[in-house]
């Protein structure tokens, strides 16, 4: 089965294809903008959930094919709970994670490590218009940020977020090994099974 990925983070793209292959799903996940360069994808939810599932939608309905998004963010317990959803534009458009990173430090320089605890989010979605088929499910990854940035892989506010058990960032460790601990990881597990689980009751 083609599956449309609605994303243009190139990124992204990469990390769910890379899920979608180890979940062994037969899908073979297309970038949306090999097949709809314009289509818009528009992100106005307040919840992670609700920008997957939109997202989803939209490219499903732009390239008549199912649809796979996913939406994530990282949330601050000092900074109650921000960035959240606006985790891509925090510093402002267009989307920079470099002065993402540099306003995250700003606002936690006077926030002591142990106050520091963070986490990553994300919702998967799945929509396949043809058989009216709807899923979401979400996932987590728990951290704590550095005051200073750390590797040179992966995006986002990876150079800063340390997963403790490993002692390393996200930005320091392989693709393999982030694709089996990080909240994308969990999300889209828990997607593949439910899709698995919907195919079984066909």
């Amino acid at each position: 089965m083609k599956v449309v990925v609605a994303t243009r983070n190139r990124h992204k793209v990469r990390e769910i294809a890379a899920l979608l292959a180890e979940a062994g799903l037969g899908v073979e996940a297309v970038a949306i903008d090999e097949v709809a360069p314009r289509a818009e994808l528009v992100e106005e939810e307040d919840t992670f959930e609700g920008n997957a599932l939109a997202k989803a939608r939209q490219a499903a309905a732009a390239c008549g094919l199912p649809a796979m998004a996913d939406d994530s963010g990282i949330e601050v317990d000092a900074l109650f709970g921000a960035p959240g959803v606006r985790s891509a534009r925090w510093a402002g458009e267009p989307c920079d994670d470099g002065r993402n990173n540099q306003k995250m430090l700003r606002e936690l320089a006077n926030v002591p490590a142990e106050r520091r605890t963070a986490r990553y989010r994300c919702a998967a979605a799945f929509v396949d218009p043809a058989r009216s088929l709807e899923i979401v499910r979400s996932g987590a990854c728990e951290g704590v940020l550095l005051d200073a940035p750390r590797g040179s892989s992966g995006f986002g506010y990876d150079p800063l977020f340390l997963v403790p058990s490993l002692g390393q960032t996200m930005a320091e460790i392989d693709l393999a090994t982030k694709n089996r601990l990080s909240h994308r990881a969990a999300a889209f597990g828990a997607l593949a099974l439910a899709m698995r689980k919907t195919d079984r009751k066909k």
